[in-house]
Protein backbone atom coordinates (compact mmCIF):
# COMPACT_ATOMS: atom_id res chain seq x y z
CA UNK A 1 0.00 0.00 0.00
CA UNK A 2 3.15 2.74 0.27
CA UNK A 3 2.89 2.70 -3.69
CA UNK A 4 -0.58 3.35 -3.63
CA UNK A 5 -1.01 6.22 -6.40
CA UNK A 6 -4.49 8.47 -6.45
CA UNK A 7 -7.30 6.71 -8.17
CA UNK A 8 -7.48 8.67 -11.63
CA UNK A 9 -11.37 10.01 -12.29
CA UNK A 10 -13.49 12.46 -13.31
CA UNK A 11 -16.21 14.50 -12.55
CA UNK A 12 -19.33 14.49 -13.93
CA UNK A 13 -22.61 16.93 -13.59
CA UNK A 14 -25.10 14.12 -13.17
CA UNK A 15 -28.25 16.80 -15.05
CA UNK A 16 -25.93 18.46 -17.67
CA UNK A 17 -22.97 15.86 -18.19
CA UNK A 18 -20.39 18.11 -18.06
CA UNK A 19 -17.29 16.44 -17.26
CA UNK A 20 -14.39 17.75 -15.49
CA UNK A 21 -11.34 17.32 -13.11
CA UNK A 22 -12.08 17.56 -9.75
CA UNK A 23 -9.37 20.24 -8.49
CA UNK A 24 -9.92 19.39 -4.68
CA UNK A 25 -12.43 19.46 -1.95
CA UNK A 26 -14.86 19.76 -4.94
CA UNK A 27 -18.68 19.20 -3.74
CA UNK A 28 -20.23 20.37 -6.85
CA UNK A 29 -19.88 21.95 -10.38
CA UNK A 30 -18.87 25.52 -10.78
CA UNK A 31 -20.66 25.42 -14.14
CA UNK A 32 -23.68 24.00 -12.96
CA UNK A 33 -26.96 26.04 -14.22
CA UNK A 34 -29.25 24.22 -11.52
CA UNK A 35 -28.73 22.38 -8.35
CA UNK A 36 -27.12 18.77 -9.37
CA UNK A 37 -25.02 16.00 -7.61
CA UNK A 38 -21.67 15.45 -9.22
CA UNK A 39 -20.36 11.79 -9.83
CA UNK A 40 -17.23 9.88 -10.53
CA UNK A 41 -16.24 8.81 -13.55
CA UNK A 42 -13.47 6.51 -12.96
CA UNK A 43 -10.55 5.64 -15.54
CA UNK A 44 -10.58 1.67 -14.51
CA UNK A 45 -13.60 0.53 -15.98
CA UNK A 46 -13.14 -3.04 -14.96
CA UNK A 47 -12.71 -3.27 -11.00
CA UNK A 48 -9.87 -5.30 -9.31
CA UNK A 49 -10.76 -6.42 -5.85
CA UNK A 50 -8.01 -6.97 -3.74
CA UNK A 51 -7.18 -8.87 -0.60
CA UNK A 52 -9.30 -7.72 2.19
CA UNK A 53 -6.89 -8.44 4.97
CA UNK A 54 -4.03 -5.82 3.26
CA UNK A 55 -6.31 -3.37 2.25
CA UNK A 56 -9.48 -3.41 4.18
CA UNK A 57 -12.43 -1.57 2.76
CA UNK A 58 -9.91 0.58 0.03
CA UNK A 59 -9.84 -3.10 -1.76
CA UNK A 60 -12.69 -1.89 -3.53
CA UNK A 61 -9.98 1.38 -4.49
CA UNK A 62 -10.70 1.67 -8.20
CA UNK A 63 -13.78 3.03 -7.79
CA UNK A 64 -12.73 5.05 -4.99
CA UNK A 65 -12.15 8.88 -4.84
CA UNK A 66 -8.64 8.62 -2.46
CA UNK A 67 -5.21 10.39 -2.94
CA UNK A 68 -3.77 7.58 0.01
CA UNK A 69 -5.57 4.72 2.03
CA UNK A 70 -5.69 5.43 5.62
CA UNK A 71 -5.42 2.65 9.04
CA UNK A 72 -7.74 0.40 10.67
CA UNK A 73 -10.34 0.14 7.76
CA UNK A 74 -12.83 -2.97 7.28
CA UNK A 75 -14.87 -3.64 4.48
CA UNK A 76 -18.34 -4.38 4.34
CA UNK A 77 -19.14 -8.71 4.24
CA UNK A 78 -21.49 -10.15 2.39
CA UNK A 79 -22.88 -13.73 3.06
CA UNK A 80 -25.99 -15.80 2.35
CA UNK A 81 -28.46 -16.07 4.25
CA UNK A 82 -29.86 -19.34 5.62
CA UNK A 83 -31.93 -18.82 9.34
CA UNK A 84 -33.75 -15.72 7.78
CA UNK A 85 -34.32 -16.60 4.46
CA UNK A 86 -35.50 -20.33 5.41
CA UNK A 87 -38.11 -18.02 7.80
CA UNK A 88 -38.98 -15.83 5.11
CA UNK A 89 -38.98 -18.26 2.32
CA UNK A 90 -36.46 -16.55 0.38
CA UNK A 91 -34.38 -18.48 -2.04
CA UNK A 92 -31.24 -16.15 -2.54
CA UNK A 93 -31.36 -13.76 0.43
CA UNK A 94 -27.87 -12.07 0.83
CA UNK A 95 -26.99 -9.87 4.10
CA UNK A 96 -24.24 -6.86 3.64
CA UNK A 97 -23.08 -6.58 6.94
CA UNK A 98 -21.44 -3.39 7.98
CA UNK A 99 -20.41 -3.87 11.96
CA UNK A 100 -18.79 -6.03 14.27
CA UNK A 101 -19.17 -9.70 13.70
CA UNK A 102 -16.38 -11.98 13.91
CA UNK A 103 -17.74 -14.90 12.93
CA UNK A 104 -18.46 -13.86 9.42
CA UNK A 105 -15.15 -11.48 9.20
CA UNK A 106 -17.22 -8.60 10.01
CA UNK A 107 -14.72 -6.27 12.31
CA UNK A 108 -16.06 -2.63 11.84
CA UNK A 109 -15.55 -1.28 15.33
CA UNK A 110 -17.87 1.27 15.41
CA UNK A 111 -20.42 -1.14 14.55
CA UNK A 112 -21.60 0.96 11.59
CA UNK A 113 -21.43 1.40 7.71
CA UNK A 114 -20.51 4.94 8.39
CA UNK A 115 -17.33 3.83 8.28
CA UNK A 116 -17.32 3.48 4.53
CA UNK A 117 -18.03 6.71 4.72
CA UNK A 118 -15.69 8.26 6.91
CA UNK A 119 -12.45 6.07 5.84
CA UNK A 120 -12.70 7.50 2.42
CA UNK A 121 -13.97 11.02 2.98
CA UNK A 122 -10.85 11.68 4.87
CA UNK A 123 -8.49 9.69 2.57
CA UNK A 124 -9.43 12.38 -0.26
CA UNK A 125 -8.21 15.06 1.85
CA UNK A 126 -5.23 16.88 0.50
CA UNK A 127 -1.65 15.83 2.13
CA UNK A 128 -1.33 19.70 2.51
CA UNK A 129 -4.84 20.83 4.25
CA UNK A 130 -4.66 22.91 7.44
CA UNK A 131 -8.28 23.46 8.01
CA UNK A 132 -10.60 21.75 10.38
CA UNK A 133 -13.19 19.12 8.47
CA UNK A 134 -16.88 19.82 9.80
CA UNK A 135 -19.17 17.23 10.22
CA UNK A 136 -23.08 17.28 11.27
CA UNK A 137 -23.97 14.15 12.50
CA UNK A 138 -27.58 12.35 14.36
CA UNK A 139 -24.86 9.99 16.14
CA UNK A 140 -23.39 7.37 14.01
CA UNK A 141 -21.70 8.89 11.24
CA UNK A 142 -19.89 11.32 13.96
CA UNK A 143 -18.81 8.17 15.98
CA UNK A 144 -16.86 7.02 12.92
CA UNK A 145 -15.71 10.07 12.07
CA UNK A 146 -14.11 10.55 15.29
CA UNK A 147 -12.55 7.07 15.55
CA UNK A 148 -11.14 7.64 11.42
CA UNK A 149 -9.73 11.00 12.42
CA UNK A 150 -8.96 10.41 15.85
CA UNK A 151 -6.39 7.30 14.44
CA UNK A 152 -5.25 9.62 11.81
CA UNK A 153 -4.48 12.61 13.75
CA UNK A 154 -6.87 14.42 11.26
CA UNK A 155 -8.73 17.78 12.62
CA UNK A 156 -12.36 17.46 13.29
CA UNK A 157 -14.65 19.37 14.54
CA UNK A 158 -18.13 17.39 15.02
CA UNK A 159 -21.93 18.65 15.50
CA UNK A 160 -24.59 16.33 17.05
CA UNK A 161 -27.99 17.18 18.93
CA UNK A 162 -27.15 16.37 22.72
CA UNK A 163 -30.36 14.20 22.87
CA UNK A 164 -27.68 11.96 20.50
CA UNK A 165 -24.34 12.18 21.81
CA UNK A 166 -25.16 8.66 23.94
CA UNK A 167 -24.51 7.48 20.73
CA UNK A 168 -20.63 8.64 20.92
CA UNK A 169 -18.76 5.47 22.48
CA UNK A 170 -15.46 4.62 22.02
CA UNK A 171 -12.94 1.63 23.35
CA UNK A 172 -10.45 4.12 24.36
CA UNK A 173 -10.21 7.98 24.84
CA UNK A 174 -9.67 9.81 21.16
CA UNK A 175 -6.80 12.56 20.34
CA UNK A 176 -7.68 15.91 21.59
CA UNK A 177 -7.62 16.79 17.44
CA UNK A 178 -11.55 15.67 17.70
CA UNK A 179 -13.58 18.48 19.06
CA UNK A 180 -17.60 18.28 19.89
CA UNK A 181 -20.66 20.61 19.91
CA UNK A 182 -24.01 20.12 20.50
CA UNK A 183 -27.59 21.98 20.36
CA UNK A 184 -28.94 21.45 23.52
CA UNK A 185 -31.82 18.95 24.58
CA UNK A 186 -35.05 18.98 22.39
CA UNK A 187 -32.42 19.75 19.07
CA UNK A 188 -32.71 17.65 16.06
CA UNK A 189 -30.28 16.57 13.22
CA UNK A 190 -31.33 20.00 11.58
CA UNK A 191 -30.24 21.59 14.01
CA UNK A 192 -26.86 20.34 14.14
CA UNK A 193 -26.18 21.10 10.61
CA UNK A 194 -27.15 24.61 11.20
CA UNK A 195 -24.78 25.04 14.03
CA UNK A 196 -22.18 23.77 11.90
CA UNK A 197 -23.40 25.91 9.05
CA UNK A 198 -22.26 28.90 11.40
CA UNK A 199 -19.25 27.12 11.93
CA UNK A 200 -18.23 27.30 8.36
CA UNK A 201 -18.28 30.87 8.24
CA UNK A 202 -15.07 31.05 9.60
CA UNK A 203 -12.12 30.28 7.04
CA UNK A 204 -10.73 27.81 9.75
CA UNK A 205 -12.77 25.32 8.88
CA UNK A 206 -14.28 23.28 5.76
CA UNK A 207 -17.22 21.10 5.30
CA UNK A 208 -17.20 17.42 4.68
CA UNK A 209 -20.30 18.13 2.51
CA UNK A 210 -22.44 14.80 3.22
CA UNK A 211 -24.28 13.19 -0.11
CA UNK A 212 -22.43 15.73 -2.58
CA UNK A 213 -19.33 14.70 -1.68
CA UNK A 214 -18.40 11.58 -3.87
CA UNK A 215 -16.12 10.41 -1.76
CA UNK A 216 -19.12 9.72 0.95
CA UNK A 217 -20.87 8.13 -1.58
CA UNK A 218 -18.62 6.00 -2.97
CA UNK A 219 -17.41 4.78 0.13
CA UNK A 220 -21.08 3.79 0.69
CA UNK A 221 -21.12 2.04 -2.90
CA UNK A 222 -19.00 -0.53 -1.42
CA UNK A 223 -22.00 -2.53 0.82
CA UNK A 224 -23.14 -3.14 -3.40
CA UNK A 225 -19.46 -3.57 -4.66
CA UNK A 226 -19.36 -6.03 -1.98
CA UNK A 227 -22.39 -7.71 -2.60
CA UNK A 228 -22.29 -8.07 -6.44
CA UNK A 229 -18.60 -9.56 -6.24
CA UNK A 230 -19.71 -11.99 -3.51
CA UNK A 231 -22.71 -13.14 -5.49
CA UNK A 232 -21.49 -13.22 -8.92
CA UNK A 233 -23.87 -10.60 -10.41
CA UNK A 234 -26.19 -7.92 -9.15
CA UNK A 235 -28.70 -8.47 -6.89
CA UNK A 236 -32.59 -7.79 -8.06
CA UNK A 237 -33.73 -5.81 -5.05
CA UNK A 238 -31.96 -3.85 -2.16
CA UNK A 239 -33.33 -2.97 1.07
CA UNK A 240 -32.40 -0.49 3.04
CA UNK A 241 -33.18 2.04 5.79
CA UNK A 242 -32.55 6.02 4.78
CA UNK A 243 -32.21 9.36 6.82
CA UNK A 244 -30.57 10.74 4.16
CA UNK A 245 -30.72 8.58 1.08
CA UNK A 246 -27.29 8.83 0.56
CA UNK A 247 -26.46 5.20 0.57
CA UNK A 248 -29.28 4.58 -1.51
CA UNK A 249 -28.32 6.97 -4.26
CA UNK A 250 -24.90 5.55 -3.51
CA UNK A 251 -26.14 2.20 -4.70
CA UNK A 252 -27.64 2.83 -7.63
CA UNK A 253 -24.44 4.74 -8.76
CA UNK A 254 -22.49 1.13 -7.48
CA UNK A 255 -25.08 -0.31 -9.99
CA UNK A 256 -24.36 1.78 -13.14
CA UNK A 257 -20.88 0.93 -12.91
CA UNK A 258 -20.93 -2.63 -12.47
CA UNK A 259 -23.01 -2.84 -15.56
CA UNK A 260 -20.22 -0.51 -17.50
CA UNK A 261 -18.25 -3.90 -16.22
CA UNK A 262 -20.05 -5.86 -18.01
CA UNK A 263 -18.88 -8.96 -15.64
CA UNK A 264 -22.00 -8.61 -13.08
CA UNK A 265 -25.57 -8.28 -15.54
CA UNK A 266 -27.18 -5.62 -16.82
CA UNK A 267 -30.27 -5.37 -14.03
CA UNK A 268 -31.07 -2.28 -12.29
CA UNK A 269 -31.64 -3.34 -8.37
CA UNK A 270 -35.07 -2.09 -7.19
CA UNK A 271 -34.26 0.02 -4.41
CA UNK A 272 -36.53 -0.46 -1.37
CA UNK A 273 -35.87 1.96 0.99
CA UNK A 274 -37.41 2.61 4.56
CA UNK A 275 -38.08 5.05 6.92
CA UNK A 276 -39.27 4.41 10.65
CA UNK A 277 -42.97 6.24 11.74
CA UNK A 278 -43.83 8.66 12.31
CA UNK A 279 -40.81 10.32 10.62
CA UNK A 280 -41.48 9.92 7.41
CA UNK A 281 -41.05 12.97 5.39
CA UNK A 282 -39.19 11.06 2.06
CA UNK A 283 -42.44 8.74 2.27
CA UNK A 284 -44.81 11.45 2.14
CA UNK A 285 -42.93 12.97 -0.89
CA UNK A 286 -42.47 9.72 -2.75
CA UNK A 287 -46.36 8.70 -2.19
CA UNK A 288 -47.30 12.34 -3.49
CA UNK A 289 -44.59 11.60 -6.30
CA UNK A 290 -43.36 14.66 -5.90
CA UNK A 291 -40.01 15.75 -6.33
CA UNK A 292 -40.06 18.47 -4.07
CA UNK A 293 -40.35 18.01 -0.33
CA UNK A 294 -43.68 18.60 1.32
CA UNK A 295 -43.76 21.24 4.27
CA UNK A 296 -42.91 19.87 7.29
CA UNK A 297 -43.58 22.12 10.54
CA UNK A 298 -40.17 22.62 12.32
CA UNK A 299 -41.84 21.51 15.90
CA UNK A 300 -43.84 18.72 14.90
CA UNK A 301 -40.40 17.60 12.92
CA UNK A 302 -38.88 17.74 15.85
CA UNK A 303 -41.21 15.88 18.11
CA UNK A 304 -41.53 13.12 15.26
CA UNK A 305 -37.55 13.23 15.60
CA UNK A 306 -37.59 12.36 18.93
CA UNK A 307 -40.53 9.56 19.00
CA UNK A 308 -38.62 7.21 16.51
CA UNK A 309 -35.89 4.46 17.74
CA UNK A 310 -33.57 5.04 14.85
CA UNK A 311 -32.54 8.30 15.12
CA UNK A 312 -30.18 8.17 12.74
CA UNK A 313 -33.15 8.06 10.25
CA UNK A 314 -33.80 12.26 11.09
CA UNK A 315 -32.75 14.26 8.42
CA UNK A 316 -35.20 16.87 7.64
CA UNK A 317 -34.02 18.12 4.04
CA UNK A 318 -32.33 15.17 2.49
CA UNK A 319 -31.31 14.85 -0.98
CA UNK A 320 -34.24 13.78 -2.08
CA UNK A 321 -35.24 16.18 -4.76
CA UNK A 322 -31.63 17.26 -6.24
CA UNK A 323 -30.98 15.90 -9.79
CA UNK A 324 -29.27 12.54 -8.67
CA UNK A 325 -30.42 12.32 -5.73
CA UNK A 326 -33.04 9.60 -3.93
CA UNK A 327 -35.85 10.59 -6.18
CA UNK A 328 -33.94 10.16 -9.51
CA UNK A 329 -32.61 6.89 -8.20
CA UNK A 330 -36.13 5.64 -7.06
CA UNK A 331 -37.61 6.63 -10.53
CA UNK A 332 -34.56 4.56 -12.73
CA UNK A 333 -34.80 1.16 -10.52
CA UNK A 334 -38.92 1.45 -10.07
CA UNK A 335 -38.31 1.28 -6.19
CA UNK A 336 -39.86 2.45 -3.66
CA UNK A 337 -40.05 4.06 -0.20
CA UNK A 338 -41.62 1.43 2.73
CA UNK A 339 -42.19 2.85 5.97
CA UNK A 340 -42.12 0.51 9.96
CA UNK A 341 -43.16 1.18 13.47
CA UNK A 342 -40.99 1.18 16.04
CA UNK A 343 -42.82 -2.27 17.28
CA UNK A 344 -42.18 -3.69 13.65
CA UNK A 345 -38.37 -2.68 14.07
CA UNK A 346 -38.08 -3.81 17.71
CA UNK A 347 -39.21 -7.47 16.56
CA UNK A 348 -37.47 -7.74 13.25
CA UNK A 349 -33.87 -6.49 15.62
CA UNK A 350 -35.04 -9.45 17.77
CA UNK A 351 -35.53 -12.18 15.08
CA UNK A 352 -32.33 -11.16 13.44
CA UNK A 353 -30.49 -11.65 16.55
CA UNK A 354 -32.24 -15.43 16.83
CA UNK A 355 -32.04 -16.36 13.11
CA UNK A 356 -28.43 -14.90 12.15
CA UNK A 357 -26.88 -14.73 15.40
CA UNK A 358 -26.19 -10.96 16.01
CA UNK A 359 -27.93 -7.60 17.18
CA UNK A 360 -28.57 -5.25 14.72
CA UNK A 361 -28.63 -1.32 15.08
CA UNK A 362 -32.66 -0.02 14.98
CA UNK A 363 -32.03 1.63 11.23
CA UNK A 364 -31.38 -2.22 10.17
CA UNK A 365 -34.61 -3.56 12.06
CA UNK A 366 -37.08 -0.77 9.94
CA UNK A 367 -34.80 -2.03 6.95
CA UNK A 368 -35.49 -5.94 7.90
CA UNK A 369 -39.73 -4.67 9.25
CA UNK A 370 -40.02 -3.17 6.14
CA UNK A 371 -38.71 -6.47 3.61
CA UNK A 372 -40.96 -8.81 5.76
CA UNK A 373 -43.55 -6.59 4.94
CA UNK A 374 -42.31 -6.63 1.48
CA UNK A 375 -42.22 -10.72 1.46
CA UNK A 376 -46.11 -10.85 3.16
CA UNK A 377 -47.51 -8.56 0.64
CA UNK A 378 -45.80 -10.35 -2.55
CA UNK A 379 -43.72 -7.23 -3.66
CA UNK A 380 -40.56 -9.52 -3.44
CA UNK A 381 -40.45 -12.42 -6.13
CA UNK A 382 -38.82 -15.22 -3.28
CA UNK A 383 -36.96 -17.00 -6.09
CA UNK A 384 -34.98 -13.73 -6.72
CA UNK A 385 -31.47 -12.16 -5.29
CA UNK A 386 -32.60 -9.88 -2.51
CA UNK A 387 -29.51 -7.75 -0.95
CA UNK A 388 -30.56 -6.58 2.76
CA UNK A 389 -27.94 -4.11 3.75
CA UNK A 390 -27.86 -4.41 7.48
CA UNK A 391 -26.05 -0.58 8.28
CA UNK A 392 -24.99 -1.11 11.48
CA UNK A 393 -24.40 -4.35 14.14
CA UNK A 394 -22.46 -6.07 16.67
CA UNK A 395 -23.02 -3.27 19.40
CA UNK A 396 -23.69 -5.94 21.99
CA UNK A 397 -21.08 -8.25 20.58
CA UNK A 398 -18.20 -6.06 20.79
CA UNK A 399 -19.13 -3.97 23.65
CA UNK A 400 -19.15 -6.91 26.04
CA UNK A 401 -16.89 -6.87 28.63
CA UNK A 402 -15.69 -3.73 27.72
CA UNK A 403 -15.46 -0.34 29.97
CA UNK A 404 -16.33 2.31 27.01
CA UNK A 405 -15.36 5.76 27.05
CA UNK A 406 -17.69 8.73 25.69
CA UNK A 407 -17.35 11.95 23.76
CA UNK A 408 -18.13 15.26 25.91
CA UNK A 409 -19.64 18.38 24.32
CA UNK A 410 -16.89 20.76 24.07
CA UNK A 411 -20.09 23.44 24.07
CA UNK A 412 -23.35 23.16 24.22
CA UNK A 413 -25.30 25.65 22.22
CA UNK A 414 -29.63 26.80 22.40
CA UNK A 415 -31.56 26.00 19.28
CA UNK A 416 -31.00 29.12 17.85
CA UNK A 417 -27.51 30.30 18.73
CA UNK A 418 -25.81 33.97 18.76
CA UNK A 419 -23.57 33.17 15.24
CA UNK A 420 -20.67 35.59 16.97
CA UNK A 421 -21.12 33.81 20.47
CA UNK A 422 -20.38 30.10 18.32
CA UNK A 423 -17.31 31.96 16.30
CA UNK A 424 -15.88 32.81 19.68
CA UNK A 425 -16.36 29.67 21.45
CA UNK A 426 -14.96 27.90 18.72
CA UNK A 427 -11.71 30.67 18.08
CA UNK A 428 -11.07 28.55 21.81
CA UNK A 429 -11.33 25.16 20.85
CA UNK A 430 -9.29 25.50 18.11
CA UNK A 431 -6.33 27.92 19.07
Amino acid sequence: MENFKPTRYTLVNVASGREFDDEGWMLEDPQAKEPALIRTQYAAKRIEVRDEKTYGIYRFCDWLPIRRMLRGSHAPVTYRSVGLAGHLGLKNLYITFSGYFPKIGAEMTTCSFKETEAYNVCARRADDERRVLVVASAGNTARAFAKVCSDNKIPLLLSVPEDNIGALWFEEPLDPCVKLIAPKTGGDYFDAIHLSDLALRSPKFFAEGGAKNVARRDGMATTVLSAATTIGEIPDYYFQAVGSGTGAIAAWEANLRLVGDGRFGNKRMKLMVSQNVPFVPMYRAWQADSREMLPYDAEQARADAEAIDAKVLSNRKPPYGIRGGLYDALKATDGDVLVATNEEASEARRLFEELEGVDICAAAGVALATLIQAVEAGKVDRDKIVMLNVTGGGEKCFQQGKKLWYLKPHRVFPLDPDPAEVAAALEQLFE
